[in-house]
């Protein structure tokens, strides 16, 4: 069992890393939302407040929250995530020393 642990791919890793980041933004994503629709949208509709036309949950909760989304995620993909070959290291590295021949 320990030889499983110890052989385990390092992607693997980096799998479960950026995995963990992608759900991270998914419950910011939700958590914004909510937040904003549920928040500020609980109001009768005579009371509600207006931005560029939209009821301001609407648009703090559909229109800014996707935009801070595409914001978050490129931030994310830049600066976080990275390339990983999915090629098997052993062929790799075989096919390096055949090549080198």
């Amino acid at each position: 069992m320990r030889n499983k642990e110890k052989r385990q791919d390092w992607r693997f890793r980096i799998s479960h890393r950026e995995a963990i980041i992608g759900v991270i933004l998914a419950v910011i994503n939700f958590i914004w939302w909510y937040g904003f629709a549920y928040g500020l949208g609980s109001k009768p509709p005579e009371e509600y407040t207006y931005v560029l036309g939209f009821p301001a949950w609407i648009f703090y909760s559909l229109i800014l929250g996707t935009l801070v989304m595409f914001l978050l995620v490129f931030i994310v993909v830049k600066f976080l995530l990275t390339d990983v070959p999915l090629d098997d290291e052993v062929e790799s590295v075989e096919n390096d020393e055949v090549s080198e021949r």
